[in-house]
């Protein structure tokens, strides 16, 4: 099925983008190409399983937010249903990129940037995307799912592609109900079945996308069945009389979409090591950083000189906090250095909204000897609290901020006094790729 997914994503790509075009992330990336782990891209696999194609072709009907069609099991069916989704937005980001060549703010120079651009990286097959690319990719790589294991694709389906948590909570209490009833009563025929029809269940449960991939995954199959009083039969899902140690399956499987979370791509920091440099505190950073359009970011920097005079002004404390709260609202990520006691410089990339106990992990994370204890001091002198509960953009450390490292000061002083020497800095990682800012 891998392979299934490549063919239509190299046609769309040559239909959506023309000869000669590639509806890639920017060619001026420095980013490399999307690289999977072992765990998400598998080699020399079998042909998928008509039992995993049935559950594939279920949850790729989903996204057509249409009538549930026959489940067929043919590939060519999967194809179109997955190439249609692909082509939909393949043709939006075709559309974006028209309307971004028509703006008439300068576009940056990708060589004179800070960084290239905001990636993230799929927790499933380890592939570097683009925001837009976030999405599509990982529902992709939950469908590939199903031929592993098809509980595991459908309760990763009902967390991620169902946004109202509290909808996926009564969803997921009511199929656990469904489950805790059959493992009491295991043979009562009545627990065993639901009928499609159900006020609740259609309202509850059939109406999040995941939901029958997850009870199928359980054993339940579709049965027409005859209602007394009716002429027509109608649809149930039936649940054949279960084993005890099938029936301690499903308790386990129940826990599992109990415990599921929303499979989301990971902000990409992109950490970099950098020399002593004078342009330490000079940023010029992507669109993307921005949480405005084209023309509202082109306003935004001319009014620069006129929000340093608002600020000499005369103002409340009330009036100050309420303007540095619509500014902060204005970024989705910033760009943070950090000037080690050496010179050399750390930088990452952080949403606004992270808290500083992120901040503080990465620098750990950064250093040789990141158990010993340490300082993060702001622009202004502000000294930062690993434990405060407080978004970087409450610190106004948005859009861009250097700020300086120092280790403890007892600390050191009792390692001297031990004879002991300076810890370490950087890991070596990092000094290996060391650059010089421009």
């Amino acid at each position: 099925m891998k392979k299934l997914f490549d063919d239509i994503k190299k046609d769309i790509k040559f239909k959506t983008a023309g000869p000669g075009k590639k509806l890639t992330a920017p060619t001026t990336s420095a980013k490399p190409e999307a690289v999977q782990s072992s765990s998400g891209a598998k080699h020399n696999r079998h042909a998928a399983s008509e039992g995993a194609q049935r559950a594939g072709a279920a949850a790729l009907a989903r996204i057509e937010q249409q009538p549930r069609p026959k489940v067929h099991t043919s590939q060519d069916h999967i194809r179109n249903q997955v190439k249609r989704e692909l082509e939909a937005v393949a043709l939006a980001e075709k559309d974006k990129a028209a309307t971004a060549e028509g703006s008439k703010v300068p576009v940056k120079d990708p060589t004179c940037l800070s960084v290239s651009a905001v990636y993230f990286t799929c927790p499933l097959t380890g592939a570097t995307l683009t925001k837009s690319e976030r999405e599509v990719h990982i529902k992709e790589a939950i469908f590939m799912r199903f031929e592993e294991d098809a509980v595991e694709a459908s309760v990763m389906m009902v967390h991620t592609f169902n946004k109202d948590r509290e909808k996926v909570k009564a969803a997921v209490d009511i199929i656990s109900k469904y489950v805790d009833n059959i493992c009491k009563c295991p043979t009562e025929e009545k627990y065993r079945k639901i009928k499609l029809s159900n006020k609740v269940f259609q309202e509850k449960v059939r109406s999040l996308e995941g939901t029958r991939e997850f009870l199928e995954a359980l054993g339940f199959a579709s049965i027409m069945l005859p209602i007394e009083g009716q002429e027509e039969e109608e649809e149930f899902l039936v649940l054949p009389e279960q084993s005890p140690d099938e029936l301690e399956l499903m308790k386990e499987r129940r826990d599992r979409l109990q415990r599921g979370e929303p499979v989301r791509a990971q902000l990409d920091r992109q950490p970099q090591a950098f020399r002593p440099s004078p342009h330490a505190q000079r940023f010029d950073l992507p669109s993307e950083f921005y949480n405005l359009t084209a023309e509202e970011l082109k306003r935004e920097q001319l009014q620069r000189s006129d929000l340093v005079e608002k600020n000499a002004m005369m103002r409340t404390k009330a009036m100050r906090e309420r303007e540095e709260q619509r500014e902060r609202r204005k970024y989705n990520y910033t760009l943070l250095r950090i000037r080690l006691p050496d010179g050399n410089l750390l930088q990452g990339i952080f949403y606004a909204w992270d808290r500083l106990s992120v901040l503080f992990g990465f620098v750990r994370e950064s250093l040789v000897d990141g158990w010993q204890p340490f300082e993060l001091i702001a622009p202004g002198g502000v000294k930062l609290q690993e434990a405060e509960e407080v978004a970087l953009a409450e610190h106004n450390l948005v859009p861009a901020a250097l700020l300086t490292f120092s280790w403890d000061a007892a600390v050191q002083a009792d390692i001297a006094a031990a004879g002991g020497e300076s810890p370490s800095l950087l890991k070596p990682g990092l000094l290996e790729t060391i650059q010089t800012l421009n």
